[in-house]
């Protein structure tokens, strides 16, 4: 059924597919006007963006369901390609199908809400089944890397990114303007826009390596021109988007910032360490799916954390609970007798 999402949130991805188009043209008028100029790539990149947003908005336009798919969906592909770089065992394959079949019963703890599987599903039951039916092979060669790479794998492409998906959950009542869908985009445009602007700066603007060992290309120009981007994004789309006043939004943008750079160099040394450029092929001119995520492997259980720990009102999550903040100023009052 078509259930369109709150106005706040159907305008900003007008919006976005809006600059998305004046971008594909100007990047088609450039070409044109500059024939003998190399653009393949930069034309390519946005290919890959009209189909990613294309694909992640007739998702919100239809349904939570549909988003909770859409997720699980980018969650098998994050693991199939990383499991396709990864050394693995013959003797595991089954373990492998374990770990995939992980997929559908931690969205299923996001789908019907049930806040404690979610949190301690894959980090806890997984993490310590998944060792036993290793075991049940024999082999023990190389089982501490095998199981190892596995676990990464699981908490990076599973468990991180199911805090994208569990934002829809959060109870709409504590963000009236947007829901849990504004809070997801607010998430996404902040991380994704972080990774642009850090690549725009770099580029025009960028001198001096931060870690030439692991990514050559990133300087610390083009980091700070990302985090004071993110910064005012985060400012700027806040009063539309979340229930944050600009403060939060200001601290927010920084933490999401420095945690965005955190998971694209930490992506980084794992291509490094495999002796590949990038990690697939299935986005052209971003490279495979986990060089898109990369960032939102760190942001997105940071941001989902902080949103609910913190601020968020606890009903979402137990109705007639409070959240964190309420219940230390109600424990302050009573200390006082207030």
């Amino acid at each position: 059924m078509l259930l369109l999402p709150p106005p706040n949130v159907l305008w900003t991805l007008v919006v976005l597919l809006a600059l998305l188009a004046i971008a594909t043209l100007a990047i088609k008028g450039w070409q044109w006007t500059h024939p003998q100029a190399d653009l393949d790539s930069l034309q390519a990149r946005m290919q890959s963006w009209w189909v990613i947003l294309t694909c992640l908005g007739i998702a919100l336009l239809l349904n939570r369901g549909a988003v909770v798919c859409f997720f699980a969906l980018v969650s098998f592909l994050s693991l199939k390609e990383y499991l396709s770089l990864i050394p693995t065992r013959r003797v595991d394959r089954r373990v492998l199908f374990c770990a995939y079949l992980a997929i559908p019963i931690q969205y299923l703890w996001v789908w019907t809400d049930w806040y404690v599987m979610f949190l301690i599903f894959v980090p806890v039951y997984m993490f310590l089944f998944l060792p036993m039916r290793m075991l049940i092979s024999g082999e023990t060669e190389g089982f501490l890397r095998a199981i190892g790479t596995l676990h990464w794998g699981m908490m990076l492409t599973v468990f991180s990114l199911g805090h994208i998906a569990y934002l829809l959950m959060l109870n709409p009542a504590g963000n009236p303007g947007a829901g849990g869908a504004g809070l997801l985009l607010y998430l996404l445009i902040l991380t994704e826009g972080n990774d642009i602007a850090q690549y725009c700066w770099g580029k025009s603007l960028g001198r001096h390596r931060i870690v030439p060992t692991l990514s050559p290309n990133k300087t610390w120009e083009g980091w700070m021109g990302g985090l004071l981007t993110t910064v005012l994004l985060a400012i700027a789309l806040a009063p539309g988007l979340t229930p944050f006043p600009w403060p939060v939004a200001l601290v927010l943008g920084l933490l999401l910032a420095m945690a965005g750079f955190i998971g694209d160099v930490t992506l980084s040394a794992l291509k490094r360490d495999l002796g590949v450029k990038d990690s697939g092929t299935l986005l052209p001119g971003h490279g495979g799916i986990l060089d898109r995520i990369d960032s939102l492997t760190y942001t997105a259980p940071l941001f989902f954390h902080l949103t609910v720990f913190f601020y968020f009102p606890a009903e979402a999550l137990a109705p007639g609970s409070q959240s964190i903040i309420d219940q230390l100023l109600r424990s302050l009052s009573d200390f006082q007798g207030w």
